[in-house]
């Protein structure tokens, strides 16, 4: 169910959190809210609330050409944590560069998906798990699922490309490990595969995640393109290349390293460029 929503600026009181062993979060306000809305805007984007089976999540779309593909863009894990021991009690992201990316993109049916808890109406009623050990969880991906479900139905597409960021590209890649109606992926900075981005960081696994990595053989026939930043600490660029071998390809001609970018710089200006780039399939 699609419930259209006009702009509006959302004023809220800082909110105490209790989270993990007695870590108090506390709730910044918002003040991307007009960036966002910017970029929306200027993209002539229309915004809206997808109610699905565990969560409402929100999607800016432009629609032109009804029964031509849809480009659909997953954000990543937005601002989920204050701290290494503090959940957000917002995850919206801080910069709005999925959003922005999407904007880019002169498909003719466009749609940005916002992932639980971001970009939503106020107060939150989103639990902070599905931003930390839930966050690809069978709830997670199911309503991602649904979602794109709908704006594939609302844009009349029998055909769906993927571009996740970050988060968003593990979810991308479990979305399409469960749709026939896939033609492409794309991930930017892509967490591939959860665990090893933890162990590499030092922090606690997922518990109640699925991990994307495990799909990798099931979607290998799927035409797809792996961009990762030369500088990019968050997420390192064996991730990708270990999920790309696991799916066969073992000269990494699914990947383009973009020269420069960290995991969160230096996409905007040259994505129009990478977009252009041709996808791989299995060797």
């Amino acid at each position: 169910m699609l419930r259209q929503i006009k702009p509006q600026i959302y004023f809220f009181i800082l909110l105490f959190l209790p989270l993990l062993s007695g870590c108090i979060a506390v709730a910044t306000l918002l003040d991307n809210e007009s960036n966002y809305q910017k970029i929306s805007e200027s993209a002539k984007f229309e915004k809206a609330y997808l109610k699905t089976k565990y969560f409402t999540l929100t999607t800016f779309y432009r629609f032109t050409k009804p029964g031509e593909p849809i480009s659909i863009y997953i954000e990543g894990d937005g601002n989920a944590w204050i701290t290494r021991n503090c959940l957000s009690n917002d995850p919206t992201p801080k910069i709005p560069l999925v959003l922005e990316l999407a904007s880019i993109d002169e498909s003719a049916n466009v749609a940005y998906l916002a992932r639980p808890g971001q970009y939503t109406e106020k107060p939150l009623r989103v639990d902070p798990c599905y931003w930390s050990d839930k966050r690809f969880s069978e709830e997670v991906i199911t309503s991602m699922n649904e979602a794109i479900s709908e704006l594939a139905r609302l844009a009349q597409a029998d055909k769906i490309n993927l571009i996740g960021y970050s988060g968003g590209g593990a979810v991308a890649v479990l979305v399409a490990a469960r749709r026939a109606d896939v033609a492409s992926l794309r991930t930017i900075a892509g967490n591939l595969d959860i665990e090893a981005v933890n162990k590499y960081h030092n922090v606690s696994q997922f518990s109640y995640s699925i991990n994307p990595i495990d799909f990798a053989k099931k979607i290998k026939n799927l035409p797809q393109r792996h961009f990762i930043g030369s500088k990019d600490t968050i997420v390192p660029s064996f991730i990708a290349e270990s999920f790309v071998k696991h799916a066969g390809d073992k000269d990494f001609s699914r990947i383009t390293v973009v020269e420069g970018a960290t995991h969160s710089k230096g996409w905007i200006a040259c994505w129009k460029e990478l977009l252009a780039y041709p996808l791989s399939q299995s060797n």
